[in-house]
């Protein structure tokens, strides 16, 4: 049975990968294909906060100051030293580290509801900063240069990472972003980090007891967000070729990703991807169809079917996925078991 079930789950993931690495094909225009490429972007940023919101359980609504870090480090060294985005990327995701070491210790003395202001509020003083820094492009913001070839039209660059004619590329470089940062996630929720943030989240205080350095494990999930959410600003940024604080900083980003991992189910692997697959798409098409008469009825959509999904799935599309798995019987006629006893039975020893 459990070598029949990993044959599905093996088949599942090729059929899905397969699919993945076809879809340009399916999809021409370059609406859909700029669409699917904002799933795998926001996939990648959801897959992000979920190691910080979904397994140590702490609610970030400040994560988009990742997200600018690494953008800008990218965008600065590339207009002002010429360094590849390649090279501002990983500088990006090293300050990201280290900002967020910075912040995470002070503001992880607060919990709940406190915690989560404190994010928002040293994203908004970053934005203000940001806004006011004339060095980073102030409220102007910064546009990318275009590479050019020796005729002084816009080419490709791989060493760039800018494609101006075939922008194909990036397509595939959102992909493997999500795929990166979903195998991450997998790692460690697979591993004892994995362990030792699930029973933070769950109760920090037993957590502590048995002898697990809270603070430490939250240290640890806080820099691997910020060090994926910076890898996917400084991509986005290559891909926008332009920033600014409104784009990088906003408030809205910082909840947009937070909604797009807990309406997938936080806490899951697959869940925060799910997500992405649903949200964004829904959140494009109510903003194209809905959006242009200035009324704002797209966005009173999406938040209608946000409350709903919240109010009668609130465990997301993964715990949706779960609860149709339990009802479905197995062939010898007994059901799968209950909620408690697949808990009980995925326990393992946290040492």
């Amino acid at each position: 049975m459990k070598a029949t079930r990993r044959l599905i789950q093996s088949s599942t993931l090729a059929g899905g990968m397969i699919l993945l690495l076809a879809l340009p094909l399916l999809f021409r225009s370059a609406s859909a294909r700029n669409i699917l490429i904002l799933v795998f972007l926001y996939g990648a940023l959801a897959q992000a906060w979920n190691v910080l919101g979904g397994l140590a359980g702490q609610i970030s609504l400040g994560n988009a100051i990742f997200f600018a870090v690494g953008a800008y480090t990218a965008t600065l060294l590339l207009v002002h030293a010429q360094l590849s985005p390649w090279v501002g990327m990983i500088v990006g995701m090293v300050v990201a580290v280290v900002l967020a070491l910075i912040i995470g210790y002070p503001v992880f003395r607060l919990g709940g509801h406190y915690f989560a202001i404190a994010t928002i509020a040293v994203t908004e003083i970053a934005r203000t900063v940001m806004t006011n820094l004339d060095a980073a492009g102030g409220s102007r913001g910064i546009s990318l240069p275009l590479v050019r070839d020796a005729h002084g039209m816009p080419t490709d660059s791989w060493y760039y990472l800018q494609f101006n004619n075939h922008r194909l590329p990036y397509y595939y470089l959102a992909l493997a972003l999500m795929l990166l940062t979903t195998g991450a996630v997998v790692l460690i929720d697979r591993t004892k980090p994995g362990y030792y943030l699930k029973a933070i989240k769950n109760d920090q205080v037993a957590a502590r007891a048995l002898g697990i350095h809270v603070t430490r494990y939250k240290l640890f999930a806080i820099a691997v967000s910020a060090a994926m959410s910076a890898m996917v600003g400084a991509f986005y940024a290559q891909y926008l070729l332009f920033i600014d604080p409104d784009v990088t900083l906003a408030l809205q980003l910082s909840v947009l990703i937070a909604l797009v991992a807990i309406l997938g189910g936080a806490g899951s692997v697959w869940g925060p991807t799910a997500g992405a697959f649903v949200l964004i798409p829904l959140s494009e098409f109510t903003r194209t169809h809905l959006g242009g008469g200035g009324k704002a009825i797209d966005l009173v959509l999406y938040g209608v079917l946000i409350m709903l999904i919240s109010i009668f799935q609130p465990a997301g599309i993964a715990g949706l996925v779960r609860r149709i798995r339990r009802r479905r019987p197995r062939r010898s006629g007994r059901m799968l078991p209950t909620g408690a006893e697949e808990i009980a039975s995925e326990t393992r020893p946290l040492v």
